[in-house]
């Protein structure tokens, strides 16, 4: 089967999108959570920051955790959180710092990029509310630094 992403499951201000083991669904997932953040009208900033987190948390499931996989998008009036969630048993943790490595940076930029509001906890899936997994998210304020310019008048 060709599609890697399905369509998005609307529940209230969260919506979920059941995640393939396939090499295109990272590139999917940049994809529906940029045009989804864009459309808030979010600051072009703030929605690079989360595509790429998106794109670290959901490689991170890919490589090292194991199916199923779903993404998900709470949205509520101050915040947006992204969860990527897996059936892997061991958290995440972050590689020991290796300019060289290939690997082993992305938490360190989830971490970084979200100024330290991420984590992971055990999380029932949405996509299949029988199973538990572990989820790995990260939060944004709505308005980010990026969107809090305050414009210096003349002679002020």
């Amino acid at each position: 089967m060709t599609t890697t992403l399905r369509s998005p499951r609307r529940r209230g201000t969260r919506y979920v999108w059941p995640l393939r083991e396939d090499a295109r669904t990272v590139g999917h997932a940049r994809t529906v959570i940029r045009r989804h953040l864009s459309a808030l009208g979010l600051h072009p900033d703030l929605v690079h920051d989360a595509v790429l987190m998106v794109s670290e948390l959901v490689t991170n499931a890919l490589m090292y955790g194991e199916a199923p996989y779903e993404l998900l998008l709470h949205v509520d009036a101050k915040d947006i959180m992204c969860v990527v969630v897996d059936g892997g048993p061991a958290p995440p943790e972050p590689g020991p710092p290796d300019l060289e490595a290939e690997h082993g940076r992305g938490l360190r930029i989830v971490a970084r990029l979200s100024d330290g509001f991420y984590g992971c906890h055990p999380q029932r899936y949405a996509t299949h509310p029988e199973l538990v997994g572990k989820g790995t998210w990260f939060a944004l304020p709505r308005q980010g630094p990026a969107c809090a310019v305050v414009p210096i008048r003349p002679g002020a």
